[in-house]
């Protein structure tokens, strides 16, 4: 009995696990089977996705689109006032703050740096790649393979055609060629089993003439990106003598050259009337201790170094004194003086003139030196002293310090005389001014732009894509000898095709059809009476 039961039990357990498998397979089989359907639809929709991506970054339309933005963008650029070359107090008075704060946060105010602006000009350089790509394969099997002889189809709904009577096939070949000689173009002989053609064709190349504009474009944007990732602008001032090489961006931050730019002098020439004519700096760059170039520039005609660019950008008076000029002559009240108290009196040699920088001294003599101590630009008198009363250029005042070495007795001379604080009569010579010569700054817009070559070098190649894409035709010419069905009559079918300009075209088309009459013509002689006439299509 027990055996039994055990059998019974080994029995049930097998068919219980037998059971257990069978539900587990199915149930991974329909997981699988879902697995796998999920995994074909994601495939399908993946590949339908990126189709539809490739599709619209191809499109003709997605193009245009991006195009027409860059072109209001860069319009915009030009109509708002962009930074460095902006001077801030312009910026301040031609926006208000809360315009500026917008501009300057939406990257308007250097519009052409701005990320975004740069995003787009990646976008549309995407976009003519893709439609590029996408059209090139049937532009190039074109191009590579020309369509030389017409069947009837192609020879029914070509337009313009045209047919004229010929007395045998090899005497229109014959005048076919020879028309198409007689206007410059290179006709070659097309067989067909046992149909001839004749086949010529001028500037196949203007077929491609839309790859080298996008080709152009695409050097364009990448010139600009290129300036944008890379490139940077700042100004500097320099003073007269002054040497740097630091440049400040527009962000207030400073940039370090890897040469240093000196300032030698900087001028305005004016008008008769007085106005600004131009500015111009005489500019030195210092390398290893030793000037390694140097040019005058003036506005728009910038110094080029390693890819740098210094622009004249503005001009003025620094606030200090280059050199104070003035006479001496000895003071007769001081002689006097002297005399009476047997000390050293002014050797008489009449007017000196001398001309001093600031710290500079002068022998008035062998016991008298003159120094010119201190310049304001702008000066006050108060409480017996000569304060600085701002660093704009108002009311200047120089002060020069006479000196006697014999009686080591100094005087405080001031132009102009402040009878508050100056010595000009009790000095032992009187000095006159005559003319305070001003240091002047150079202002300078300085920028590295390293994508503009590529820029120069697209426009360039712009020009020369839109001549081909305008002036530049591709003309093609066929010639068939083709006997009509139902008279029996020979004729030499001609007909042209051009990609554009087809009023000019078929202008030419006439020509050759006159030229191929002619010399149809003189090779079998006028038709005679009653013969087709030629028809128009």
């Amino acid at each position: 009995m027990d055996d039994e039961n055990a059998r019974v039990l080994k029995y049930d357990v097998s068919i219980l696990f037998i059971n257990s498998y069978l539900k587990f397979s199915r149930l991974a089989r329909n997981v699988l089977s879902k697995v796998l359907d999920w995994g074909r639809t994601m495939a399908v929709s993946f590949r339908s996705l990126a189709r539809k991506t490739w599709q619209t970054a191809a499109s003709i339309k997605t193009g245009v689109v991006l195009l027409i933005l860059v072109v209001i963008l860069a319009a915009a650029g030009t109509v708002i006032l962009q930074r460095p070359m902006t001077e801030p107090e312009d910026m301040q008075r031609a926006y208000s703050p809360q315009t500026l704060r917008l501009l300057d946060a939406t990257g308007l105010t250097d519009l052409f740096h701005a990320w975004w602006f740069i995003g787009l000009m990646l976008l549309v350089s995407v976009s003519i790649i893709s439609a590029s790509i996408d059209r090139f394969p049937n532009s190039w099997r074109f191009y590579s393979r020309p369509y030389k002889y017409p069947d009837s189809s192609f020879r029914r709904a070509l337009h313009p055609q045209k047919s004229i009577p010929i007395s045998d096939e090899e005497s229109g070949l014959v005048a076919a060629e020879r028309a198409m000689h007689s206007m410059g173009l290179k006709p070659e002989r097309v067989v067909r089993e046992d149909h001839f053609a004749i086949f010529a064709e001028r500037h196949r190349i203007s077929e491609l003439a839309v790859y080298i504009v996008h080709a152009s474009l695409l050097l364009i944007f990448f010139g600009w990106i290129i300036d944008g990732v890379y490139g940077w602008r700042g100004s500097l001032s320099l003073n007269e003598g002054q040497t740097t090489n630091q440049v400040e961006l527009r962000d207030g931050s400073k940039r370090t050259l890897p040469f240093a730019i000196r300032c030698d002098a900087a001028g305005q020439e004016n008008y008769k009337d007085g106005s600004p004519k131009k500015w111009w700096s005489k500019l030195a760059v210092v390398e290893g201790g030793q000037d390694v170039a140097k040019k005058e520039i003036v506005v728009n005609d910038p110094l080029i170094y390693q890819g740098v660019r210094f622009y004249q950008s503005s001009f003025g008076e620094t606030g200090k004194a280059d050199k104070v000029s003035f006479s001496a002559a000895p003071n007769a009240a001081f002689s006097v003086a002297s005399a009476s108290k047997n000390l050293a009196t002014p050797v008489s040699a009449g007017n000196k003139e001398f001309a001093l920088a600031l710290g500079e001294t002068a022998d008035l003599d062998a016991d008298t030196s003159v120094r010119f101590a201190e310049f304001f630009s702008d000066y006050a008198v108060r409480d017996g002293q000569v304060y600085k009363r701002s660093n704009e250029i108002g009311e200047p005042a120089a002060h020069m310090v006479v000196t006697q070495k014999s009686s080591g007795q100094s005087y405080d001379v001031w132009f102009p005389q402040l009878d508050e604080v100056a010595d000009n009569s009790k000095a032992p010579y009187l000095l006159q001014p005559k003319e305070l010569k001003w240091q002047h700054f150079t202002g300078l817009q300085v920028s590295h732009e390293p994508g503009q070559y590529g820029v120069w070098g697209g426009v360039v190649l712009l020009g020369i894509g839109l001549a081909f894409v305008f002036y530049v035709i591709h003309m093609r010419f066929w010639a068939v000898p083709v006997k009509d069905e139902r008279s029996g009559q020979l004729s030499l079918w001609i007909g042209g095709s051009a990609n554009r300009n087809r009023d000019a075209f078929e202008e030419r088309f006439n020509e050759l059809v006159a030229a191929a009459e002619k010399e149809a013509k003189s090779i079998t002689g006028a038709p005679h009476e009653g013969a087709a006439a030629a028809t128009v299509r």
